[in-house]
């Protein structure tokens, strides 16, 4: 069911979506978090598609807040989409005027009680998504600082700002190369005396995983710019020879140790909707991305 509310109000839509569950016999009861997007016409409709694919495994309400013309008439727009793709709720709200600059107020009321807010900006975000006035009343703050001009200014900017349920999804992206690895190192290794992470030139990925790396070795890891696609190859060096997995591709990887035979295991590029399912899965504060920011906050990672 689809409804359309134009020039609304924020207790109009709560009436209209009480009686729109009641029409459909369902109740708001399942959903267990209200996803707060913020993004813009162009990128409105993959967010919506992510986040309606996330939440068959996460049900929620899904508030899509897009600001509008900032010279028209102060209006809010909804549009409400009920039991159309799965569990949950998804509203699209569209501010225009001066309204734009108060989202925080219309979203309030719209939250669902007693459940976790988690914040999700398409792009890059606020300076400091702690203060933002969204940023504020969510558990969980995702950003993506590889959509903006400057990946690496954006991401010391995150390291110098960062503050308790900030996370970042260059930071998720790395996900899958933080867990071979580690699965790597389980097994009895020769001592390692430095490494190399590849990356495409402005990926913040590369930067994160070079200095998670370094801050769990305890040894010096630069950061290589190769050709792509995202980060390519990470390489151990141990007097015996080299720890690697490379991922040329961006679709499989081959893990090589010395002494052992090489392995080829799968690792592709994620898409958005797998990246925001995986971020949550978790609402506490993710302490080794904390950890990972500042270690890359004192280091200039990249190298030609």
């Amino acid at each position: 069911m689809t409804i359309h509310l134009t020039d609304t109000t924020t207790s109009k839509i709560d009436a209209t979506l009480t009686q729109a569950r009641h029409r459909l016999g369902g109740p708001a009861i399942g959903m267990v978090l209200t996803l707060v997007i913020i993004t813009d016409e162009a990128e409105q409709y993959d967010a919506v598609r992510a986040a309606e694919q996330a939440a068959r495994e996460h049900p929620s309400r899904v508030l899509v807040v897009i600001a509008r013309d900032a010279k028209a008439e102060p209006r809010l727009d909804a549009e409400l989409r009920i039991g159309e793709s799965g569990p949950g709720e998804t509203l699209l709200l569209r501010l225009y005027g001066a309204l734009g600059k108060h989202a925080g107020s219309v979203v309030s009321p719209l939250l669902l009680t007693d459940t976790p807010v988690v914040a999700w900006w398409t792009g890059p975000g606020p300076e400091v998504p702690s203060r933002d006035p969204l940023g504020q009343v969510a558990q969980r703050r995702i950003t993506d600082v590889a959509a903006a001009r400057a990946p690496e200014s954006k991401l010391s900017a995150r390291a110098s700002s960062y503050s308790p349920g900030d996370t970042d999804f260059a930071w998720t992206r790395i996900t899958p190369w933080r867990t071979l690895l580690a699965a790597a190192l389980d097994q009895p290794f020769p001592e390692i005396t430095a490494g190399t992470v590849g990356a495409a030139k402005n990926n913040p990925s590369g930067d994160l995983l070079a200095a998670w790396l370094e801050a769990r070795l305890g040894v010096p890891v630069d950061r290589e710019v190769t050709d792509g696609p995202g980060v390519t190859d990470v390489r151990l060096r141990t007097v015996d020879g080299d720890i690697g997995l490379t991922r040329p591709d961006g679709r499989v990887a081959t893990l090589s140790r010395p002494g052992d035979p090489d392995r080829t295991v799968a690792l592709h590029r994620r898409a958005t909707s797998e990246l925001l399912a995986e971020e949550l899965r978790r609402l506490d504060p993710d302490e080794i991305y904390a950890e990972t920011l500042r270690e890359l906050s004192g280091h200039e990672k990249v190298t030609a």
